[in-house]
């Protein structure tokens, strides 16, 4: 049986530059800049970003497809940024939150004394306005994994759910660039 050679064509919008050095691409619009170690061999052919493999295998034509998928999450992001917003729910005990030295810090959390944390991931921004967290970034990957850390550090253990219902929790999130 014979295998076709798979080729992905991702087309850069006017605004944005992009360049390869060894595996990495690097994508940038004014002062953001968004990187990325890719699997196979990627170019870049005028306005054009091409990921190609010769005889793939059903392994390599995901990673083909899950590396296009990743730089077409990056040039919508340099586009319009990523937004998750998370809800504050405190049932029991009143809880505060605040941002610190690139964590968010959570107290009183079911009347515990110690604090939790939830790292931040860099080049996200966490703001914070009464029982509204909004996470905000160009990196999809990013923003989403600091909205989960936010969510994973309140998480109720060892107690029903159904009575202790306290938390963050997301409520919306960005729709990426899939049609």
């Amino acid at each position: 049986m014979k295998r076709k050679k798979i080729l992905e064509i991702i087309e850069i919008p006017e605004g944005i530059n992009a360049e390869i050095s060894g595996d990495v691409l690097r994508i940038r619009k004014d002062s953001n800049e968004l990187k990325r170690r890719l699997n196979y061999n990627v170019r870049i052919e005028g306005k054009k970003i091409i990921t190609e493999c010769e005889n793939p295998t059903k392994k390599d034509k995901k990673k083909i497809k899950s590396d296009s998928a990743h730089i077409k999450n990056m040039i919508s992001g340099l586009n319009k940024k990523y937004i998750y917003k998370l809800q504050i729910c405190s049932v029991h005990f009143p809880m505060n939150l605040s941002v610190r030295e690139g964590d968010v810090v959570i107290k009183n959390f079911l009347g515990e004394v110690k604090e939790r944390k939830a790292r931040i991931l860099p080049d996200v921004e966490v703001k914070i306005e009464k029982d509204i967290i909004t996470v905000e970034s160009s990196n999809k990957e990013g923003a989403g994994q600091t909205a989960a850390n936010i969510e994973n550090a309140t998480r109720v253990r060892k107690r029903d759910r159904r009575i202790f219902q306290d938390g963050v929790f997301i409520t919306e999130k960005e729709k990426g660039a899939r049609k």
